[in-house]
């Protein structure tokens, strides 16, 4: 069922350029909807090496399983993604069916099965017809080009309601390394490692050990600082595949200082892979960003921030537009962080709402009110104990949530 497009939607979307050593096709393989895209395809040429983080689920998909065991060879040469299916809590058909849709791709591109990556997205506990991969195997084969990456985005969505790319550029003596991705998620949200899917390409040459190094901090400051609606994903996936065809000499060390350049540009991408997530939060309305700083760690900020961002008493105050703060202090107090009552000061936006554990003296309910009709809110909570600092993303929690989720698998 299709959902209208969100109000906090891109305006434009970005051009991104080919990534030289990648082609992909999509098409529709019929594996739940009709009449639009729901297969990816992604052939890598010879030497790309591969980084990625999975969810940390203890109900992992197939798919997840299948990445699991294949990225410790740091080694791809192709990527399918499918949506409709998650194909997660499948049991022995699962295995069989990841098992069956390597073996296809396989055979169609002439690659070794364990340098093959799959991410399923969908509905869980449904069989996933893989076999249905082979009547659009020949095809997708025959179509693999550099672009257009739009197409890419737009076949593995489920209820999401707009493609999400991003991309960054950097130069290294004169010459310039490309870097690009798409996303995926919208609902069950509050990763613990990436998003729902996550797909990034590079011409960098960087080996598999420095880019899985410098992949799990950006994720930590992007994809794991965001949530939704505070339920981590089955499938939760995301790669970072690099081709290694720019013209400079290999990135081999993470000790080399144009590793730290490489690593701030991959961090921007990602980051704004996951902003384009809450942004398409399912019901979302209002974006929301919410800042701890104070806490005893910055560990403790981050738990702290999470309890804020998954409230539904604070998401659904945010949705009407009320500066309901004494929800804020609720959501400080439960988070089972040290944090003192009378310490704490609230803002929204620039207006400080509360101070020393009461209300600021010069607090303005009309102000507030005024600020609360905004498209983006963002919260900020002192909590006076240290130096602990940290940021989350989320977005408010509408009827329209409750709308998609009710009706997901009819």
């Amino acid at each position: 069922m299709a959902h209208p497009v969100s109000p906090l939607a891109p305006a434009e979307y970005p051009e991104l350029p080919q990534i030289a050593g990648v082609r992909f096709a999509t098409a529709e393989a019929g594996i739940k909807y009709k009449n639009r895209t729901d297969v990816l395809l992604v052939e890598m040429d010879e030497g790309t090496v591969v980084a990625g983080v999975l969810t940390r689920s203890k109900c992992p998909s197939a798919a997840v399983d299948w990445c699991r065991d294949n990225l410790p060879g740091g080694k791809a040469r192709a990527l399918l993604v499918n949506s409709g299916n998650a194909n997660a809590f499948t049991g022995k058909k699962g295995k069989a069916a990841v098992q069956l849709s390597a073996d296809i791709v396989s055979k169609a591109l002439g690659v070794n099965a364990a340098e093959i990556f799959l991410a399923s997205t969908g509905v869980i506990g449904e069989p996933l017809q893989a076999a249905k991969f082979s009547g659009v195997a020949d095809d997708l084969k025959a179509r693999l080009a550099p672009g257009p990456w739009m197409d890419a985005a737009k076949a593995i969505m489920t209820t999401d309601t707009f493609a999400k790319v991003a991309t960054a550029t950097v130069e290294f003596d004169g010459v310039p390394v490309s870097i690009s991705g798409i996303a995926k998620g919208s609902g069950m949200i509050a990763p613990d490692m990436a998003t729902m899917l996550s797909f990034v390409f590079t011409d960098a040459p960087i080996s598999a050990a420095v880019l899985k190094g410098l992949l799990q901090p950006a994720i930590d400051r992007s994809f794991n600082a965001v949530t939704v609606d505070s339920d981590t994903s089955t499938s939760d996936t995301c790669l970072v595949f690099a081709t290694g065809k720019a013209g400079i000499e290999p990135i081999t060390s993470p000790d080399d200082p144009r590793a730290a350049v490489f690593s701030e540009a991959l961090g921007d991408v990602l980051h704004e892979l996951a902003i384009h997530v809450v942004r398409d939060g399912e019901g979302a309305t209002k974006m929301v960003t919410v800042h701890v700083e104070g806490a005893e760690s910055d560990r403790s900020a981050f738990r702290i921030a999470q309890s804020i961002a998954n409230s539904p008493l604070v998401k659904t105050a945010i949705a009407g537009e009320d500066a309901n703060w004494g929800r804020v202090v609720m959501a400080v107090g439960k988070a089972g962080e040290p944090a003192d009552r009378d310490r704490l000061a609230i803002s929204f936006g620039a207006i400080r709402v509360a101070t020393d554990g009461e209300r600021d003296p010069n607090y303005s309910e009309a102000e507030t009110s005024a600020y609360m009709k905004n498209e983006d809110v963002e919260i900020t909570v002192g909590i006076g104990l240290g130096q602990g600092r940290a940021t989350v993303y989320t977005c408010d929690l509408t009827h329209g949530y409750i709308t998609i989720n009710g009706d997901y698998r009819s």
